[in-house]
């Protein structure tokens, strides 16, 4: 069972919401991670419409009522929402895989309890490097749980202060 998150962290679960975070390009990066944002909520979900059209002759379907249309998204996010990007590729073991969403789920909570919290809106967390079975042996290790909690706190300092982005294609 997942832990609960804190009440202003919500969890991005839609694949049209990690396209748009994704594409904006990173805001921070470490070693192990490259942190995305997006100042933005969350897209919605649109009407659900039956998989059978009203037949040709004009008569309407029992289950099909009327809706409304959802409420516009807010401009400015009141809230924060963070989504996980750990491939199988990098992390071979679902034990890390699962170990690293944990850290990065705790991480973002315990930097939002400080003074300068991150500001409102998407966040997607991307494992960018491969976690070495030879160089952490155990799935789970205190070692590789020291690294990473390290790695993850210097990435939230970096996404405090973020560098400029740099424009897709370019290379130094």
């Amino acid at each position: 069972m997942v832990a609960p998150l804190p009440d202003a962290l919500g969890r991005i679960q839609r694949a049209v919401d990690f396209e748009r975070v994704l594409q904006s390009g990173s805001r921070a990066r470490s070693h192990w991670f490259a942190l995305h944002y997006l100042a933005d909520a969350p897209s919605r979900p649109g009407a659900h419409n039956l998989s059978t059209a009203c037949p040709p002759d004009g008569h309407s379907v029992v289950d099909e009522a009327p809706t409304e249309a959802p409420p516009p998204s807010p401009s400015v996010p009141s809230a924060r929402w963070l989504g996980l990007v750990v491939p199988k590729r990098l992390a071979r073991r679902s034990v890390t895989r699962s170990l690293v969403k944990r850290l990065g789920r705790a991480g973002l909570a315990e930097q939002l309890k400080s003074s300068t919290p991150l500001p409102a809106g998407l966040w997607v967390l991307r494992l960018r490097t491969p976690i070495d079975r030879k160089a952490f042996p155990s799935a789970t290790s205190e070692a590789l749980r020291k690294v990473l909690r390290e790695d993850l706190d210097l990435l939230w300092r970096r996404a405090l202060n973020p560098r400029p982005p740099k424009p897709r294609g370019e290379r130094p």
